[in-house]
């Protein structure tokens, strides 16, 4: 009888997916670097992927489950290298938008002494292409842009003590959440975190219940509600800047003629 595969994302506590349970996002993160690889994610032979573009994950895009799902949606199946970083500089807030997954998301914000354990997924054309879309960063009104961070702004040190000249990141045209003295907020997870906004808004309660559970149901697809919570965030100037929006720049998302096939953003 054969072994278990000790590889598989299954047997490694990491299958659970945010888009199908919004209250566990951002997902689990893999406790070290790695090669994901259909449903199996395997030890990489080397941190640095020059081939490929270096972008920062600070939320679902750190979940391998979450990661593997986009890919398989548009039908790829190229291996993924995900590797664990030191990052200084960039602190994990809260997106100023409800998503239509249902969830609030992460998104960068800058925090010059801030030292966090990231991943930096090292994406090919088609990859990154696939991950732009689901980010909305192809659209006029998607809910990000992708920034290219140079290491005078965010330090990304890899397992080996490499640092990185710089990394993309999604930096989020709406904004982020702030804490009530005009700072950042950062992302509790999630149930946490609609708890607490549900608790302080009572305009929100009122479009998506009282609680995270019902606040998941109404929002899962329904855009026109998404969009009304966003814009309550806003109407209750709770939205600030997130320090990154200067290193957002004109770019061509993904790989030349890809975009217009894609799947519609998640957001």
């Amino acid at each position: 009888m054969d072994e278990p595969d000790a590889h598989t994302l299954e047997a490694l506590g990491l299958a659970g997916v945010p888009r199908d349970d919004p209250l566990s996002y951002p997902g689990v993160w893999p406790a070290r670097s790695g090669l994901l690889d259909g449903d199996r994610l395997l030890p990489l032979d080397r941190l640095v992927h020059p081939e490929r573009t270096p972008v920062l994950a600070v939320g679902s895009n750190a979940s391998p489950a979450q990661l593997r799902r986009k890919m398989a949606l548009s039908g790829i199946r190229a291996p993924l290298p995900m590797v664990r970083a030191r990052v200084t500089g960039i602190a994990v807030g809260v997106s100023a938008h409800v998503s239509r997954m249902g969830y609030v998301s992460a998104s960068p914000v800058h925090a010059p002494c801030a030292v966090r354990e990231l991943f930096v997924t090292w994406l090919d054309a088609e990859q990154l292409a696939v991950v732009d879309a689901s980010e909305g960063v192809p659209l006029p009104a998607g809910n990000f842009r992708r920034a290219w961070l140079p290491d005078s702004v965010v330090r990304v040190e890899l397992e080996d003590g490499q640092a990185l000249p710089g990394v993309y990141s999604y930096v989020n045209r709406r904004g982020v959440l702030h804490n009530g003295t005009g700072a950042p907020r950062s992302h509790p997870g999630q149930r946490a975190l609609i708890s607490e906004l549900l608790l302080a808004l009572p305009r929100l309660r009122e479009l998506f219940g009282m609680t995270p559970e019902e606040f998941v149901t109404r929002a899962r697809a329904d855009a026109a509600l998404c969009e009304a919570g966003t814009l309550l965030f806003a109407e209750e100037k709770l939205v600030t800047a997130s320090g990154l929006e200067a290193y957002v720049r004109p770019q061509q998302t993904g790989s030349p003629g890809t975009g217009a096939s894609l799947s519609p953003p998640w957001m």
